[in-house]
């Protein structure tokens, strides 16, 4: 099958999973009790055909890391975490803001033949990986502190009833948003720590806007779970310090991988 139609069918399941769970909502606020089951397997679809569209990818020896093909890579295992973080907890609510923002990436995907590739060894890979999963958890991190910010502005306007109602209680919601910030700041850590002893050279011309952003970002996330735990650091002072966390690894990656590509024309792996 062609990858275009491919991309098309994921942002369809990606889509419908988003409307189902808005669905899902709705009837919650009319006292309806609504499973999250079909919602998070038409989502888990989007995902099993996601797959089929980074295999070209990950090639047998190297792996192709243009700024559209991280977009993708990024897309998939954002869609794998909330998919098990949604299953084992109440984080299905995320869907309603990755979902669409999934949907949307697929949409506007544009199939192109990898241009050359990076061969990586094994302490290499395991140094990419954990800094994808560190992202992508930033990001789920990222998505709970808007919810949470949403929450609280309700709550403290006294509308106690109609959207707020579909979300678990504030604190439920502040210890699920602590919980992925930790994930966060530990795969983080693994990940910075790899690249120092594994790389060769972390802080190369192409590598060290994203390396020095990246080591921001771990400083940020760090100081709020130490404010939190000295401090009772919550409410908007976390919500504000986990989106300039995300803000920070967002920029260094996919900002210099802009740059480099698209207004340089340069290759960067």
């Amino acid at each position: 099958m062609n990858s275009l139609w491919i991309a098309w069918a994921v942002a369809l399941a990606y889509g419908g999973s988003a409307a189902l769970l808005l669905r899902r909502a709705r009837k919650l606020l009319r006292g309806q009790a609504v499973g999250k089951a079909g919602a998070l397997a038409l989502g888990a679809l989007g995902f099993v055909l996601h797959t089929a569209l980074i295999s070209p990818i990950v090639g047998h020896d190297s792996l192709h890391l243009g700024f559209a093909e991280v977009i993708l890579l990024m897309g998939w295992q954002l869609a794998l975490l909330l998919l098990l973080a949604a299953a084992r907890a109440p984080l299905e609510n995320l869907g309603l803001i990755l979902f669409p923002l999934l949907a949307l990436s697929m949409l506007l995907y544009r199939p192109q033949a990898p241009v050359g590739g990076v061969r990586l060894s094994g302490p290499v890979e395991l140094h990419v990986l954990t800094a994808i999963i560190a992202y992508g958890l930033v990001i789920l991190a990222g998505a709970q502190a808007m919810l949470l910010m949403a929450q609280t502005r309700l709550l403290h306007r006294h509308r106690s009833r109609g959207i707020v109602a579909v979300f678990p209680p504030l604190e439920t919601m502040e210890r699920l948003l602590f919980q992925l910030i930790g994930l966060a700041f530990f795969t983080l850590s693994l990940a910075l720590l790899s690249g120092f002893v594994f790389v060769d050279d972390l802080f190369a011309q192409h590598l060290v806007h994203k390396t020095v952003l990246s080591i921001v970002a771990w400083i940020i996330l760090g100081l709020l779970l130490w404010g939190h735990h000295r401090f009772g650091w919550r409410g908007k002072i976390a919500v504000r310090w986990t989106l300039s966390g995300g803000a920070m690894l967002t920029l260094g990656y996919f900002g210099s991988k802009f740059v480099l590509e698209t207004l340089l024309g340069r290759q960067w792996g």
